[in-house]
């Protein structure tokens, strides 16, 4: 049998082998059980190299997961994920981001990969292609492209179906938005922002083609002061959220935003959906206060 070759092909292929799986036992397809799938497949195609580990350990906070082969060179591998993540989106991402590794990139790389968070969110990397196609298979193996697509198939885009997908795929609801924005034809974008200033972005493609982005890697960039993620107002539902006036967001357009706020830091996740048509928007804004927006920011703080 030949084997596939692009992070694409290798998630298809696996995803074809649950789904049989599955059926003929008559087992929930969802979430996939990446350290099963590992430890299994590897066993079975590389009996040279299987994957012989896959455990969480107290790793630094700027790991998420690793790909390392066995110390005594025996060629055994072992996928490891930081334990002191709490989030169960972020920890089967992660196996899968390592998975990707080791089907596509452990001969490029015998002394193994260790990936920081900021790898998790290189889906298009500036420093090479190796995270960005670990990301890609990661996506496509946990959220397959004809199941996320019946998901959203004629549903209102908001951010209570991305939770849902988010609980059905068990990844983190910025991978849920960011497969959502790889997909869609819509213009929208994610923002994720950490004390008062946008950490990282990411649009459509169609709203990138239409000029709209953020360049918040190469430039200091703070949250706007009347949108929902600066203001943190409990008075108001910012997963539900309303359409900002023009100018508000970056473009001269008006904007629907819905933010979520983590629960134990200074970080949110934003979508922002921009008029396909400049036409129809779904909430007008409520009248805000100005003398109640900030006007001072806290330090940047990024992610390592």
């Amino acid at each position: 049998m030949k084997l596939p070759t692009t992070p694409e092909g290798w998630a298809i292929h696996l995803s074809k082998l649950v789904k049989i799986f599955h059926e003929a036992h008559g087992l929930d397809r969802f979430p996939i059980k990446v350290a099963s799938i590992a430890t299994e497949y590897s066993r079975n195609v590389f009996p040279n190299a299987p994957i012989t580990k896959v455990e969480g350990l107290n790793l630094s906070a700027k790991f998420e997961g690793m790909l390392l082969p066995r110390p005594n060179g025996n060629g055994e591998w072992g996928i490891i994920f930081n334990s002191s993540i709490t989030s169960k989106g972020r920890i089967n991402f992660t196996l899968g981001h390592e998975l990707g590794h080791y089907l596509l990139h452990r001969h490029l790389s015998p002394e193994g990969f260790r990936c920081s968070s900021r790898d998790m969110l290189d889906w298009k990397s500036e420093h090479g292609q190796i995270e960005a196609q670990a990301n890609t298979f990661a996506s496509f193996l946990l959220m397959p492209l004809d199941d996320f697509r019946a998901q959203i198939r004629n549903q209102e885009i908001t951010m209570a179906l991305m939770r849902h997908l988010s609980d059905r795929y068990e990844v983190s609801i910025t991978a849920a938005i960011l497969k959502w924005l790889d997909i869609t034809d819509k213009r929208a974008m994610i923002v994720v922002s950490k004390d008062g200033f946008i950490d990282w972005a990411w649009g459509s493609k169609r709203l990138f083609k239409s000029g709209i982005y953020y360049r918040a890697r190469q430039e200091t960039v703070p949250l706007p002061e009347l949108s929902l993620a600066a203001r943190r107002d409990p008075s108001i539902d910012a997963e539900i959220g309303f359409v900002h006036p023009k100018s508000v967001w970056v473009g001269n357009e008006r904007v629907h935003e819905m933010t979520v706020f983590a629960a134990k830091s200074d970080m949110t996740i934003t979508l922002l959906l921009y008029p396909n048509d400049g036409a129809t928007y779904l909430r007008r804004m409520p009248d805000i206060d100005e003398e109640d927006t900030p006007d001072t920011y806290d330090q940047i703080h990024r992610h390592g």
